[in-house]
């Protein structure tokens, strides 16, 4: 999630006293302000998915139904919903272990503490959790009412909406896959789910080009999360988060990040070579890949571990970006 530095000062909670905090969220900002730090709605970059999928079947003219549009509409803000609840859950599992307290306190100047309200004692457990199963009941809801809407109901998009559903609320709450070993590969499952779902219900079917799109979309989450987690090694060892971060050591861990980096090329050059994708594809990805490689070297090189996380955040907005005209050009020209 995206930093800035601290400009004030918290008393941090001690939650194995086994209090709340209690005290009034108007001390930072609007209880509205609150809850969307608790949902993390500035960090929106799973949901460009959409962007992707809507370039997608944009073209030829007239491909895009008033019916298909609301379908988009219905299923981003189911979907903003559910990382809405996905993010509270995790920061009540993340308050009640002590990590949280761990990675955003004195110790941790860099990171805002107001970006995690029950740290910072700007609301409480129980009305984390309210907030939390009120998203997670939109999202359920929203997602129904996509599924009325689609043109096309394969079984799989049934299935898999259903799937994202239960497994996103399972991400460091009720089942903690991410407290398993889960957490790397699951940051790619959902930007994959959040791409291909809805290009199904409107399409009926899972092009390769999509495929591929998808998993980089996918990818994206996941190479700022990893640098995330080599920030936060302390925290999560602390609690027993099996992160590859916090079971390797520093040099296996900045190993293990340059092969996804060559990983998330690799899919892309391969992807053109076989004709998944167009041959002028990876021509068109190399800004993100060589942005990919300057976040690396700021990691790794220099050092600068939240330089490179923060850098992360354009490679993903800049690979959307790309892949929107991607997908409009091999429609313009095919």
């Amino acid at each position: 999630m995206t930093d800035s530095t601290l400009t004030t000062s918290t008393t941090t909670p001690d939650p194995a006293s086994g209090a709340d905090p209690a005290r009034p969220a108007a001390r930072t900002g609007s209880r509205i302000r609150v809850y969307a730090r608790l949902g993390k709605l500035d960090v929106y970059d799973y949901y460009l998915g959409t962007f992707i999928v809507l370039s997608a079947v944009l073209l030829p003219a007239g491909a895009l139904t008033a019916r298909t549009a609301a379908l988009l509409g219905v299923f981003l803000a189911g979907q903003i919903l559910l990382l809405m609840a996905m993010t509270a859950f995790d920061d009540v599992t993340g308050y009640r272990d002590g990590s949280d307290i761990t990675n955003y306190g004195p110790d941790h100047p860099l990171r805002n503490v107001q970006r995690k309200p029950l740290v910072a004692g700007t609301l409480t457990v129980p009305q984390a959790l309210r907030f939390a199963w009120v998203c997670a009941a939109g999202a359920a809801l929203l997602f129904a009412l996509a599924a009325a809407l689609a043109p096309h109901r394969p079984a799989w998009t049934a299935a898999g909406l259903l799937v994202l559903w239960v497994v996103t609320l399972q991400y460091s709450y009720g089942a903690k896959l991410s407290y398993h070993g889960f957490q790397e590969v699951y940051l790619v499952a959902l930007g994959f789910a959040l791409v291909i779902l809805p290009y199904g219900m409107i399409t009926g079917q899972a092009t390769g080009f999509l495929l591929v799109q998808a998993v980089l979309f996918g990818f994206g989450p996941l190479m700022f999360g990893v640098y995330s987690n080599t920030n936060d090694v302390e925290g999560d060892r602390s609690v027993g988060r099996p992160t590859v971060a916090a079971l390797t050591s520093e040099r296996g861990n900045a190993l293990f990040i340059g092969v996804l980096s060559l990983a998330e090329f690799l899919t892309i050059a391969v992807a053109c070579a076989v004709g998944v994708a167009p041959w002028w594809f990876v021509l068109l990805m190399l800004p993100a890949s060589l942005l990919r490689m300057r976040q690396y070297l700021l990691g790794f090189r220099r050092g600068d571990i939240m330089r490179a996380r923060r850098t992360g955040f354009a490679v993903h907005r800049l690979g959307v970006v790309l892949m929107v005209a991607g997908n409009l050009l091999a429609a313009a020209a095919g």
